[in-house]
């Protein structure tokens, strides 16, 4: 097993779906094949600069596509796929991220250039840590050397450190932290449904952030997967009294006893509002698993 980074692109020409599978040519099969049973991170290049390391996932199995012959499919584990708080670059003020990538010249080598490529705990861990950048006392004290009693620097446990570092990261308590901010941030910090936007005098959004198709029933935490809905819209959705077709207009439930009031709290248009970025859009997949399987006809 080992860690690795797999390129990927949103206008990508493979069957890619991050949060669920990777899809790549045989000819990358044997740098890929380590990853299996171990954690991968995503990147995707953009000229000038852009996202860069997006995200973090756990490689379950790799396996021939039975659909497409000469392909194979890196399968993620349900639930471990979480992006990070924030992209990190590829190269920044302290240089490269992904240090291994240096040549003995110190400069970048060819092995940039891969698609699908191993790396370093030290490189992982690094990218990790300007990810999320929220300062956590797990992970602060994990970086603090260990001083014998005769004052001998003690090398620490690397194994230790990475479990409890990815541990940590993949908890759900910094899965609901980043899962709130991604949804908000494509928000805009307003209700999806009624339009409003309230923000209370400690500069805290009023809205929550919904999953579409629940954490339980194996719904991952991504934008696609989410609406930034008000505590009283997200109540009715998560139990069934509202829904959204494909096109985002908003059904009210047959069964709900007050009828005219919920469509008093819905924006004028009767259609859910939608991010400002087309990639953050909620999925028709999973809008089509919340009308069939919890709206209430």
């Amino acid at each position: 097993m080992a860690k690795g980074v797999f390129l990927h692109r949103a206008d990508s020409i493979y069957d890619d779906q991050p949060e669920a599978q990777y899809q790549f040519p045989k000819q990358y099969l044997s740098r890929a094949a380590p990853s299996e049973g171990d954690w991968i991170l995503y990147y995707e290049p953009r000229k000038g600069g852009g996202r860069g390391y997006y995200a973090m996932a756990f490689v379950e199995r790799i396996l021939p596509d039975p659909s497409a012959p000469g392909m194979y499919l890196a399968l993620i584990r349900p639930g471990s796929y979480l992006p990070f708080e924030r992209a990190v670059p590829f190269s920044g003020p302290d240089g490269l991220a992904e240090r291994g990538l240096l040549n003995e010249a110190g400069t970048v080598s060819g092995r940039a250039q891969a698609a699908v490529r191993p790396i370093s705990i030290a490189d992982f861990n690094r990218i990790l840590d300007s990810g999320f950048p929220e300062e956590e006392p797990v992970l602060a004290s994990l970086e603090a050397p260990f001083t014998s009693g005769v004052g001998e620097s003690q090398a620490p446990f690397q194994l230790d450190v990475e479990r409890d570092r990815v541990s940590y990261l993949s908890s759900r308590i910094v899965r609901d932290r980043v899962f709130r901010k991604t949804v908000l941030e494509a928000y805009d910090c307003r209700c999806a449904i009624t339009g409003l936007k309230l923000i209370n005098g400690g500069g805290r959004a009023e809205v929550e952030a919904a999953h579409i198709k629940p954490v339980e029933a194996s719904g991952p935490d991504i934008a696609t997967n989410g609406l930034a809905l008000s505590r009283t819209v997200h109540w009715m959705f998560d139990r069934g009294l509202i829904t959204l077709t494909d096109a985002l207009d908003i059904q009210v439930s047959r069964q709900v006893n007050d009828p005219d009031g919920v469509w008093a709290l819905v924006n004028k248009s009767r259609r859910a509002l939608a991010p400002a970025s087309p990639a953050l859009r909620p999925h028709p997949s999973y809008l089509a698993w919340h009308r069939e399987v919890c709206f209430k006809q």
